[in-house]
Formats: C-alpha cells, sequence, structure tokens
C-alpha cells in the first residue's frame, strides 16, 4: 500500500469500513488513492467546560523542502506525467496540495518509484510522504499488494468495461455521457445506509445514468446471491422502475435475509410488492440463465479489481458510496468536468 501517516490511514475518513473478512491491508490499498482523496473527518466530543478565552494561533500551510535534482534518476514518468495523475486524483479538493519530491530507477527496468509530499493549504493535517511504483509502460502503479491504474486519464478503461458491460436496472438518463455504477450486495448492511446517498444523487445529478450492479459477497452473506437473482428477474420482468422498488423493499426488510426461510418471505413480499408474480420471480431466479447473469455482474466487480460494497465507479472512477454526501457530489462534479461532461 502506498505508505502514509497514520491519519491518512483510513480510520478517520468518514465512510464506514466494509464487514468484508479481508485483511486490513488489502482493503487499504483498494482504496489507497481515495483516501487521501477524500477530506479527513473526524466527530469531535464538544466539551462541556467553556473554550479557553485566547484562542491558538491559525495554523499555516507547511513549507514543502525544496526537491533535490539528483533524486530525479528515472525517464519516465515525467514530473508532469505524475502531476496530471495527482491532478486528475486530488484536484476536487482544494485545499489539497503537493510536491512530487523524486522519480528513482529502481533495479528492475522499467519499474519507478515516486515519492510525493502531501499536505493542506491550512496546515491542519500533518504532511504526509507517499510512496508508489510506476510499473512499465506508465499505465499502471503499484501499491503495496495492488495494482491501481496510473496516467491523465487514469480511469479511462475503466469507464470502457463499464460503459460496454453495466447492464443492469438503471434511473436517470439513458445517456452514458456520465454513468455512475453502484456495485452492491443487498445483505450487506452498509449498502442499505448508503441507499439514502443514492436517493440523493438521483435528484442532484438528473441528467447521470445511475446504474445498479449486484455484488454479492456470499462467503458472508450466505443470501445475497438469491437476493441478486431475483433483483435481475424482477428488472428482467418489471423493468428498472419495479426493480429500485423492490430494491428498496429488500434493504427495508434486510434483517429478514439472515436465514434461509426468512430471505425467501422477504424476496417474495418485494417481489409482490412491486405487482409481480413471486412464483415466476422465483422459478426465474432459479434458472441456469439467471445466475449466469449475477456471476456475470460479479465478474465485471472483480475485473474493475473493486473488492468491497458499496463502491460506485463514476465514469470508470471508483468512489465508495457510503462517503460524506458532500464529498461524494463534489468528487461526481470534478469527475464530470475532467470528462467534459456538461450537467
Amino acid at each position: 500500500m502506498i505508505r502514509l501517516s497514520a491519519r491518512f490511514a483510513g480510520l478517520r475518513l468518514g465512510f464506514s469500513r466494509p464487514r468484508l473478512g479481508l485483511s486490513s491491508s488489502r482493503l487499504a490499498s483498494v482504496v489507497a488513492l481515495i483516501a487521501l482523496s477524500l477530506p479527513v473527518l473526524q466527530a469531535a466530543a464538544q466539551p462541556d467546560a467553556p473554550s479557553a478565552p485566547t484562542a491558538p494561533a491559525p495554523a499555516a500551510a507547511p513549507v514543502f523542502p525544496k526537491p533535490d535534482p539528483a533524486n530525479f534518476t528515472a525517464a519516465e514518468p515525467t514530473k508532469e506525467a505524475v502531476n496530471a495523475f495527482l491532478e486528475a486524483s486530488w484536484g476536487y479538493d482544494e485545499s489539497r496540495f503537493w510536491q512530487v519530491q523524486a522519480i528513482l530507477k529502481t533495479p528492475v527496468e522499467g519499474v519507478s518509484k515516486v515519492v510525493i509530499l502531501v499536505g493542506d493549504k491550512d496546515g491542519k493535517e500533518k504532511p504526509a510522504a507517499v510512496e508508489f511504483f510506476v510499473l512499465p509502460g506508465g499505465k499502471y502503479l503499484l501499491a503495496q499488494n495492488d495494482i491501481l491504474p496510473f496516467g491523465e486519464h487514469p480511469y479511462a478503461e475503466n469507464r470502457a468495461q463499464v460503459r460496454q458491460r453495466a447492464d443492469g436496472p438503471y434511473r436517470g438518463s439513458a445517456s452514458k455521457e456520465l454513468e455512475i455504477v453502484e456495485f452492491a450486495d443487498f445483505q450487506c448492511p452498509h449498502c442499505k445506509d448508503a441507499q439514502a446517498n443514492m436517493d440523493k444523487l438521483a435528484v442532484d445529478f438528473p441528467k447521470a445514468r445511475i446504474v445498479f450492479e449486484t455484488f454479492p459477497l456470499e462467503r458472508i452473506h450466505p443470501q445475497a446471491k438469491l437476493a441478486a437473482a431475483y433483483g435481475v428477474c424482477v428488472a428482467k420482468q418489471g423493468g428498472s422502475d419495479a426493480f429500485f422498488t423492490f430494491a428498496a423493499a429488500v434493504f427495508d426488510g434486510q434483517e429478514g435475509l439472515e436465514t434461509a426461510d426468512g430471505a425467501t418471505l422477504t424476496l417474495n413480499s418485494a417481489a409482490s410488492k412491486v405487482g409481480l408474480d413471486p412464483a415466476k420471480i422465483a422459478a426465474c431466479a432459479s434458472a441456469p440463465a439467471t445466475h449466469a447473469a449475477v456471476e456475470a455482474q460479479v465478474k465485471l466487480a472483480q475485473d474493475l479489481n473493486i473488492n468491497q460494497t458499496p463502491m460506485l465507479m463514476v465514469n470508470g472512477r471508483p468512489v465508495p458510496a457510503n462517503a460524506p454526501y458532500d464529498s461524494l457530489k463534489k468528487i461526481i462534479e470534478f469527475q464530470a468536468r475532467m470528462d467534459g461532461v456538461t450537467r
């Protein structure tokens, strides 16, 4: 993982760690750059005693040490390429600033080590050193045990995959100019909580295409795949509007998914709520074609290197769906501008 100080390590980011049973290092590496891009938020208890009469001196932005030209020994990537990548990753946050400190050759041909310093313009956060390795060809970086996109347009390949393969039910625009794809598990409590954000996004981005892709995490959520299969069938038989009503009902009754019998009752009830025949939906859910459709959505998530839920792909850019809403909205607006999308 990109090495960073504890305050940037994901514990104070304002979005919950998903309960996936993953190692902390793998989870952190998936959202390494996302984590640094999200504002660092901390809930602080209000003191009972009145504040001291004298206010502390205002913080000042740190001054980074001047880079040593001797630390730029690799021809690729260039300093300009690194800055373009960081602008794509962090540019939405006007308070964050950085300096490329080194681009070093390594013993492996074509692999370069990049070192940057990161701080905030108000001096509220302690500066952190961030290191990662850019792989041959300059399209990917290595952050501990994960390979992540790199370049001026790091999310372009993800966006192409999503455009081609994300065929789940959607709300909003038929256009894929601004496409927000949610990967969620019906049995995941964080996914349930994230639906408030999704409903707000549908209002604030009426020209966006907001797609739902099921990503059941069977190992920890045994009924999630059945729920996903029901969802595929509801969308097939009732359309997107029926699916989102069904999904809301399933999330509302999520506790019923804890057992096999409870899941059947919960899913049949949700299907009835949208005017569909539960028996027909159940029969469809057990069909091989439905299982193949669910597996295709899982495969898409895996190919996009998603291993936590709920996760959004915003024109290919990964963003946790249960991030603080203001931050989520700001990232989407920034990515839309980066992609030349008019709202």
